[in-house]
């Protein structure tokens, strides 16, 4: 007597149970919200946000940055910190030029991009991942910006 092995581990399917139609004409009665469970799923109905993989993110965000061309300073507080440094060369106030402001964030934003791609390159020379400031002084250093 051959028996299959497959069918006999399996669990049977419990029944599925539907609340009778109401018959027309009639009120239905209304369901307690502790015995009702559509009062329990409603409750709970908010769509789940998906769980992406650890580090799924961050390439995400990557590939977002790397698209696009736009500046990603703040201009306010960059033309701020411009004006309080100029501030500190000189007792006059020194007026800027909106289009100044722009190539010199411009410039700045470049420089920490190459920077920052440097260090990464030094992190993934020491097999690591993360860029750590070690990572990020080794840069500066073999770069010869010792000023900053």
């Amino acid at each position: 007597m051959t028996r299959d092995s497959s069918s006999s581990r399996r669990k049977p399917k419990a029944p599925v149970r539907r609340p009778p139609k109401p018959v027309p004409g009639t009120h239905a009665p209304a369901e307690s919200p502790r015995r009702s469970g559509a009062s329990l799923r409603s409750s709970r109905a908010s769509p789940k946000k998906k769980k992406f993989r650890p580090g799924t993110r961050a390439l995400m965000e990557i590939r977002k940055y790397q698209k696009s061309t736009d500046l990603l300073l703040r201009k306010a507080p960059f033309a701020r910190l411009v004006r309080e440094v100029c501030q500190g060369f000189t007792i006059q106030c020194h007026r800027w030029q909106v289009y100044a402001l722009m190539a010199l964030q411009e410039a700045a934003e470049a420089f920490l991009v190459m920077l920052f791609s440097d260090a990464n390159l030094c992190a993934i020379h020491a097999k690591r991942v993360t860029v750590f400031p070690r990572d990020i002084q080794l840069a500066r250093r073999i770069r010869g910006v010792h000023s900053i």
